[in-house]
């Protein structure tokens, strides 16, 4: 069974920067591609972010390419979300995924961590 454990949310002001993380446990970490998905409030949950497992090829939702970076340390099983130049549209629950597939397609993964808030305040 996969357990997914997320945090690093908080409040932070517009134009900031949060690291989230998120630790794997009950599998072998670096076989299994990895990502973050979204859910604002009133809005579907959407994937922002992915690694594969086996190459770490990436991939970036348009909203948050070139601010965000996903990347993970397999020795720690945990996976890495750096958010940086935060915008208040950032505002969401941010989830952990995973899939044992090596993909970097949203498709492909599921969703099993419970989430950590990020508020990005005017």
């Amino acid at each position: 069974q996969v357990q997914l454990v997320e945090s690093g949310g908080g409040l932070v002001q517009a134009g900031g920067s949060l690291r989230l993380s998120c630790a794997a446990a009950g599998r072998t970490f670096s076989r299994y591609s990895m990502g973050w998905f979204r859910q604002a409030p009133g809005k579907e949950r959407e994937c922002q972010t992915a690694i594969s497992g086996s190459d770490d090829k990436t991939n970036y939702a348009g909203s948050v390419k070139g601010r965000f970076t996903i990347s993970r340390d397999n020795h720690k099983n945990t996976v890495y979300l750096q958010m940086n130049m935060l915008k208040p549209e950032d505002t969401a629950v941010y989830y952990c995924a995973t899939s044992p597939k090596n993909t970097v397609y949203p498709t492909d993964l599921e969703v099993w961590g419970q989430g950590t808030l990020v508020t990005v305040s005017t």
